[in-house]
């Protein structure tokens, strides 16, 4: 097995014994459930009676996949050792999969390319050169947070009035090694028990337990199923605080203000993170509305996934953080959750972005509602003429799914539909495409209806406080 040398690392050794092992080291690890031996970094190592524990991050895999090894899954023959002349940097986390068209940087927001233009126009040659020209710019203005919210202080020339935070509340930061290791087992949220993936900042006491509990309602979480059975006897919720603003059939959405509900927005906020890696806001939630999707039964309204979203954003981002819960994955209803984000956008007349980064399963969420939502529009115009092509403009398609700029014209590169005939560029569909997308549709059983929401948007820059 070949494995690649690290810029940060001495040069491969072969390790006389697991006791030379140190944290910072890479080597080698079998992978629970296979037979791969990715590169691995220890994390931690403790003592257990009669042997000892490793945490492993695979290198180049998503954090969830972290875990604890006994000895035997470790490949000792080829060892990098960190370097002695430098501190052991155990904060390195995977790499971020890179939003689209950012090139690896977290980037300002591109400007919007010149209006007006058809798609078989220049918009899109414009935009694209715009876009090169911004991914060489740094975000400005980010804070690393750690803890509760990442606001900076107000400057001094200016007067410290409530206004648009600067940023929200996933960002790319750095982790120390409490925060890259799992410090939850298992969590009990309703009829389900989950395996979590990621660190969440619970309380020393709740960590280590072999389980948490947790309220499916008010999402007040205890240590034991008898301490749980005692709180439901007391909660009176059988749904989420705030106000339903639609519901069709089993499904309904909540709306709850963060500082009108904060307890339960923290508590949301907590358990969010177990499945969220980027997550840095935990507590500050008082600028954030949260969306909550539920399913109804005879037992009560539960929580299927949510978004959450700033009152006032700088960055016209519609969602902040998304997750649906992992015992509803692969069901549809992701798809739910930003469908429902993008109608809210339409009702407020307004583009909107979901913030960066993305997580990786985030990422692909949103490719596949981008590039069926555009693929709606396309196939849904209507020739201007006899013998003429179909023409629409970015702005139009913008205007009609409240999808940002940026977003369509990398759906539609990524979708390889751009092309250049004669001078000009035009949108082509192959049959391969089509079959794709009809394909998709046919799945997509659950849908937004628009006609269920009853929600007025609110203007919070007119408002002194939340």
């Amino acid at each position: 097995m070949k494995v690649e040398m690290m810029d940060d690392l001495d040069d491969t050794t072969i390790c006389d014994s697991v006791n030379s092992l140190v944290e910072g080291c890479r080597l080698p690890v079998r992978m629970k459930g296979t037979d791969d031996w990715p590169l691995a970094e220890l994390i931690s190592i403790k003592e257990s009676p009669g042997f000892r524990l490793y945490y492993v991050h695979y290198v180049d895999f998503n954090k969830r996949l972290d875990e604890w090894v006994t000895e035997d899954l470790l490949d000792t023959r080829k060892v990098h050792f960190p370097r002695r002349d430098c501190v052991i940097n155990t904060g390195v986390s995977t790499p971020k999969r890179a939003p689209v068209g950012t090139g690896g940087q977290s980037v300002s927001r591109p400007s919007s390319p010149v209006t007006g233009e058809l798609v078989n126009g220049s918009a899109v040659l414009a935009a694209a050169l715009q876009k090169r020209i911004n991914n060489n710019k740094k975000r400005k203005g980010l804070s690393l947070e750690n803890e509760d919210s990442q606001d900076a202080p107000p400057p001094a020339q200016q007067p410290a009035l409530p206004g648009p935070r600067q940023s929200g509340s996933m960002v790319a930061h750095h982790d120390d090694v409490i925060t890259r290791m799992k410090n939850v087992d298992m969590i009990e949220l309703g009829k389900h028990r989950i395996k979590p993936w990621y660190f969440a900042p619970y309380p020393q006491e709740m960590v280590g337990i072999p389980c948490i509990y947790i309220c499916e309602y008010c999402l007040k979480y205890r240590k034991s199923r008898k301490c749980l059975e005692r709180h439901m006897v007391k909660c009176n919720l059988k749904h989420p605080p705030g106000n339903e603003i639609y519901r069709k059939e089993h499904i309904s959405f909540f709306e709850i203000d963060g500082r009108k509900n904060k307890n339960y927005a923290q508590n949301l906020c907590l358990l969010a993170k177990l499945f969220l890696d980027h997550k840095t806001l935990y507590y500050d939630t008082d600028p954030f509305l949260f969306y909550v999707m539920t399913v109804f039964d005879n037992r009560g309204f539960h929580i299927v996934g949510y978004f959450s979203k700033e009152k006032e954003s700088t960055e016209d981002y519609n969602v902040a953080c998304i997750l649906t819960m992992p015992p509803y994955q692969r069901k549809g209803y992701g798809k739910l959750l930003i469908e429902f984000s993008y109608e809210l956008s339409k009702f407020e007349g307004k583009t909107g972005s979901p913030e960066k980064p993305l997580s990786d399963l985030g990422l692909l969420s949103y490719r596949s509602y981008w590039a069926q939502t555009i693929m709606e529009i396309l196939l849904s115009m209507k020739p201007v003429g006899d013998n003429e092509k179909p023409q629409i403009t970015i702005n139009e398609i913008c205007e009609s799914t409240s999808i940002k700029k940026e977003d369509v014209i990398s759906t539609l590169q990524n979708l390889n539909l751009i092309n250049y005939y004669k001078g000009q560029y035009i949108i082509t569909l192959n049959k391969e495409i089509l079959e794709s997308h009809r394909k998709a549709m046919e799945v997509r059983l659950i849908r937004i209806d628009p006609k269920y929401l009853h929600w007025t948007p609110k203007d919070w820059g007119k408002r002194a406080k939340w």
